[in-house]
């Protein structure tokens, strides 16, 4: 039996909340998984359709081990289909850990008093960002505590101060925000700085759980964060990221919760979310949660091939949180946004010290401390292109545009030519010969394949473009 809940669901409004606890539980209690119900969703994601939260609820209750295989091969195909054989690279930046907010499960929250609390100087922002361009990187994502001291004002001011660094080659392109939900007006002035996406993870869509977990502070006032994005939206920043903290709650409410806000989005902004992050719970100073929602292995590389089926057009991210042997497995059929090169202390870059990790001043435990050049050898080894690509945002193909790609399935004609420039770059201003051979013998092959479907005359004149010194070419 599968529910149909349209008599019990919260209507879509703008900036009013949408989950319904009970809906979701009523859902996953009373759909049944069989085998013909999940190839039957797997056969409508592989044309590229969204999938309802009944939909959904049939893969999540799959218990069967052929058929859970048979999902992370639908969800590889789909991701081939939909993003090519390419992984975007990108790196975080932490501005500040002041934080006024006392979540249970956060390094930066207020009371725990053995945090080093340290915002960067603008003067310190340029050393950070420096050496993230000397090292390849083009793309940050800068995160600040939630805090009075970090306003809409001193996130702009931040992004500029980013913008404006150029060290040899070296420029970054795109800079994505984690930081405090503002109102519509403080949304504007970040906006005006030019950022690329917005982040707000709900953290956790239970409400009963995430009162329990957000004891002071803004953060916890579950419906203003829960509207957060749509404040961002009314504001004109229509790229968000959306995301869950997986091991705060049960692993299949906070998938379904997703897919609500999905949900939500499409029927309010006519535009679902550019990016759902999906991080799981990590060791962190004064960790304080109930480790029965820990997620296993097993649950989490099964829950993200779910998330790649259920929202076909979405970018999806895996942070250095998680091991390298899980971040190789997920990438296969799930994520197209990794970081690499990761260091989440205060002033960390610039210090060289990403191996050595102090949790009294990070935010959480990361278990992948390998240099942005390590991980781009290894995806190149195994056939990825490696993408630092911006020309999406800086050509105007984002929210109602970007889907008019995305959706069905176009944007590959624009990201893998662009993955390949970038990766030229890459290998030109920062690789080491070796690399540099081993990724342009991955350069002609993509090529080769492109030639099958497209016209690759201009794309190979660029690259030699790129040879002759040229940069911050793309389509």
């Amino acid at each position: 039996m599968i529910y149909h809940p349209e008599k019990y669901r919260i209507p879509d409004e703008a900036m009013k909340p949408f989950i319904d606890i009970s809906e979701i539980e009523t859902i996953l209690r009373e759909t049944v998984s069989t085998p013909e119900g999940v190839r039957k969703v797997i056969e409508k994601s592989l044309q590229k359709n969204r999938l309802s939260l009944q939909e959904t609820a049939i893969l999540i209750n799959t218990t069967s081990p052929d058929l859970i295989e048979e999902i992370k091969q639908g969800a590889r195909k789909l991701k081939e289909m939909v993003y090519g054989e390419r992984i975007v690279l990108f790196a975080p930046l932490y501005i500040g850990n002041f934080c006024s907010n006392n979540c249970q499960y956060c390094g930066f929250r207020t009371e725990n008093k053995n945090q080093k609390r340290i915002t960067l100087s603008k003067n310190e922002i340029i050393q950070e960002v420096t050496r993230l361009e000397d090292s390849g990187h083009k793309r940050l994502i800068l995160v600040f505590g939630e805090h009075s001291l970090y306003s809409p004002e001193f996130i702009a001011d931040s992004v500029k101060t980013v913008y404006s660094v150029k060290s040899k080659n070296g420029e970054i392109r795109r800079v994505n925000i984690n930081a405090a939900p503002f109102s519509v007006e403080g949304f504007k002035t970040v906006k005006e700085s030019k950022i690329g996406t917005y982040q707000v993870f709900q953290e956790t869509y239970h409400s009963e759980m995430y009162a329990k977990l957000h004891l002071s502070g803004k953060k916890s006032d579950y419906n203003y964060r829960l509207t957060s994005l749509d404040r961002a939206q009314e504001a004109g920043i229509d790229d968000v990221g959306i995301g869950a903290l997986f091991g705060l709650y049960d692993w299949k409410f906070e998938v379904l919760g997703l897919i609500r806000h999905v949900n939500h989005f499409e029927a309010v902004y006519n535009v679902g979310p550019h990016t759902i992050s999906f991080p799981r719970v990590q060791n962190a100073s004064a960790l304080n949660i109930d480790k029965n929602y820990l997620v296993s292995d097993a649950d989490f590389t099964k829950l993200v091939a779910i998330l790649r089926l259920a929202v076909p057009y979405t970018g999806m991210i895996l942070t250095a949180r998680e091991p390298i042997h899980i971040r190789q497995e997920v990438m296969k059929f799930g994520v197209s946004q990794i970081d690499g090169g990761t260091n989440i202390q205060l002033g960390g870059y610039s210090k060289n010290n990403a191996k050595e990790q102090d949790l009294n001043v990070e935010q959480f435990e990361i278990n992948d401390t390998r240099s942005i050049g390590e991980i781009i050898a290894e995806l190149v080894e195994n056939q990825y292109i490696p993408s630092f690509c911006t020309a999406c945002y800086r050509l105007g193909r984002t929210g109602e545009h970007f889907m008019e790609f995305s959706v069905p399935g176009f944007i590959k004609r624009y990201c893998s030519p662009n993955a390949i420039l970038t990766l030229a770059e890459y290998l030109e201003d920062y690789a080491t010969n070796e690399l540099k051979i081993k990724g342009y013998e991955l350069i002609e092959r993509k090529i080769l394949e492109l030639e099958e479907t497209q016209n690759v005359e201009i794309l190979r004149e660029r690259l030699i473009e790129l040879k002759d010194g040229k940069r911050d070419l793309y389509f």
